[in-house]
């Protein structure tokens, strides 16, 4: 049995029809929903995205996380490196039992000096361009062309002058719709089908940088969603909606169910190769992402390690399976990306590696097991936590890292607020309580040793960190 990994970037599960959402076009992903299982309650484990690529890729939780410095690497976040010489990669496991394993990829951060996320993979395909990768070099003094990507009359500061102009200058080749990164990614990957499908049984990992900003989806998607615009196209949009007009925010909104649709329709381009090399039925397919983002509520535009809100800790998560017998089933259960890698090995039969502490999610599926996986999930990102059951979600710094002014605590009532927008803290201290127990007992061991160790690094950590 092949394996077919969809991953994406910063792409709501809300944002999908088949997780409820009425106004945005993904019909081959809610396709591949009705053909398949989706899970409604799947979080990250540790975020944002290379922290969330070692859970997925080796099946093993990270938290807590040491903040391990990264040399040249403008993102300093704990978790933020690369794997450890002790993990096992669903891609090593799978090579040394015969699978032929690929990767294509256009999201530049795993693929910096010193991150080693392609190991196990037999071959791998770079895509490069996304954000501020320095595809073409890009002088400091090239700031021509970015005034008409941001807010109108806003004087931007020299870094995020220098963001907008590598961006564009990367993008500058392009015609058309197949040009965008979505659709170079899924190219590709339809043509590893093409020609290496044959080579059974094979793993391919799929990664899209899309929906992540900017967002610069081709203008007639994002049209369907906010026509007749005639601003700025803010590709990096401000982090609070209060910072745009009414017109400027729904056409950021636009602009990110735009690339929502595009990536959709690209995914779809895979699963037509899939169907077209009579491959379907030999081909168990996941499509899943990282995380989130806010998109206005509580008036907040982008993820944030303090915005460890439902909006950005839960992802989609779809398999499907040749078998049809569990099409159209939902599971409710809470689960986390660690699950991921031992539910596939699963399905196709292979045991699962020692380090891997996820749980297999597919008894939920047959019924085989009843009630939840987990009484409680925490989601890590950065210095700040989410503890979440199914009835509450609690957030809070899990370090004295995070600095002076700490947003303060949060709680959310989730059957009765389900998209996360009052802190009722000071209503239910005594459940805060309860959940901040749970986060202690995680935290403890890692506290007594000055640093969980979750495997061998190369770079040491800074003195005087305190946890």
């Amino acid at each position: 049995m092949n394996l077919l990994i969809l991953c994406t970037d910063t792409f709501r599960a809300d944002y999908l029809g088949c997780y409820g959402n009425t106004w945005i076009e993904t019909p081959h992903l809610d396709k591949l929903a009705s053909e398949g299982v989706v899970f409604e309650d799947f979080h990250g484990e540790g975020l944002p995205t290379i922290p969330s690529r070692r859970v997925f890729y080796t099946g093993r939780s990270i938290f807590p996380m040491r903040y391990i410095p990264q040399k040249s690497d403008p993102v300093q976040l704990p978790g933020w490196h690369a794997l450890f010489d002790e993990d096992v990669t669903l891609a090593e496991w799978l090579s040394e039992r015969g699978y032929t394993t690929g990767l294509v990829c256009d999201l530049y951060h795993i693929m910096k000096p010193g991150k080693n996320f392609h190991r196990g993979f037999d071959s791998w395909q770079w895509i490069r361009g996304q954000e501020t990768d320095h595809l073409i070099p890009t002088p400091k003094g090239e700031f021509d062309d970015y005034a008409p990507y941001v807010k109108r009359g806003e004087v931007p500061n020299e870094n995020r002058k220098r963001m907008v102009s590598q961006y564009l200058n990367n993008r500058s080749w392009w015609k058309g719709e197949e040009d965008h990164y979505a659709a170079q990614v899924m190219r590709a990957a339809a043509d590893w089908i093409g020609n290496y499908g044959h080579k059974q049984p094979w793993l391919l990992w799929v990664e899209s940088f899309d929906p992540h900003e900017p967002w610069d989806a081709p203008l007639d998607y994002v049209e369907r969603y906010c026509p007749n615009y005639s601003g700025p196209e803010m590709v990096w949009a401000p982090s609070f909606s209060r910072n745009c007009t009414d017109e400027e925010f729904r056409r950021i909104k636009a602009q990110y169910a735009g690339e929502c649709s595009h990536v959709d329709t690209w995914c779809g381009h895979v699963l037509d190769m899939l169907e077209r090399k009579g491959l379907r039925d030999d081909t168990i397919v996941a499509f899943t992402s990282d995380h989130g983002t806010m998109m206005g509520e509580q008036g907040e535009i982008h993820k944030g390690q303090d915005r460890a809100r439902i909006q950005v800790t839960r992802s989609p998560l779809i398999i499907r399976h040749p078998d049809r017998r569990y099409a159209g089933t939902r599971v409710q259960s809470l689960s986390q990306q660690q699950d991921l890698m031992p539910t596939l090995l699963g399905l196709v039969g292979e045991p699962v590696p020692d380090r891997c502490d996820g749980k297999d999610l597919w008894p939920m599926v047959t019924g085989q097991r009843e009630g939840d996986l987990y009484e409680a999930i925490i989601t890590s990102f950065g210095w700040y936590a989410s503890v979440r059951t199914k009835e509450w979600n609690y957030v809070t710094p899990w370090s004295k890292n995070v600095g002076a002014n700490p947003r303060p605590r949060e709680l959310y009532h989730r059957s009765t607020d389900p998209d996360e927008l009052t802190n009722v803290i000071e209503k239910h201290p005594e459940v805060a309580r309860e959940l901040q127990v749970v986060l202690d007992e995680a935290l403890k061991g890692y506290r007594e040793s000055g640093g969980h160790i979750e495997g061998t690094e190369t770079p040491a950590a800074i003195p005087g960190m305190k946890w």
